[in-house]
């Protein structure tokens, strides 16, 4: 998907257990590799505030040290915050598109630790203790996302196998 806006000059480029927002005209945000790992695109049209959050893993509680080291590593920690921070910068939840992407599995075919399923699960558990509602998503599977979100149209979709798709 193309983006619709002549003006992008900025690409935001959100790395594993990272999270990036924008605020304003010619931003376009993006985050590879998304295999277990989630990614939670958010956009509020009237505000121009928009962002992605790619996470690893679904609880802290495994590694307090590594969550106190790597504060978007986590979803019950990287969640909350990054609302938090959306909302600090003029984001309105009750404006807020929100698009999810990955949870796929990939470390073996019997899914012993189903890492993205419970990634996915966490997710859904924290988004309702928020009253988050998600209006778009691609989860599970097999396949390796790049997540994009045009901040400027507040257009959303992921590529994976060299196609894209709306989300």
């Amino acid at each position: 998907m193309t983006t619709t806006t002549s003006t992008l000059v900025r690409r935001h480029v959100v790395g594993v257990a990272d999270m990036k927002l924008a605020k304003g005209e010619g931003n376009l945000i993006v985050t590879h590799a998304l295999g277990s790992c989630i990614g939670i695109a958010l956009i509020d049209p009237v505000a121009k505030v928009g962002g992605i959050l790619h996470f690893m893993l679904p609880d802290s509680k495994v590694n307090p040290e590594r969550a106190e080291s790597s504060k978007w590593m986590f979803a019950d920690r990287a969640v909350p915050a990054y609302f938090e921070q959306a909302y600090a910068m003029g984001a309105s939840k009750q404006r807020l598109s929100v698009y999810i992407a990955g949870g796929a599995q990939f470390v073996d075919k019997k899914d012993v630790f189903a890492i993205g399923k419970r990634n996915h699960t966490a997710l859904r558990k924290i988004f309702w203790k928020l009253g988050i509602l998600i209006k778009g998503e691609n989860i599970g599977g097999t396949i390796s996302r790049t997540l994009y979100l045009d901040v400027d149209s507040g257009a959303c979709w992921f590529s994976s196998g060299g196609k894209e798709f709306k989300l």
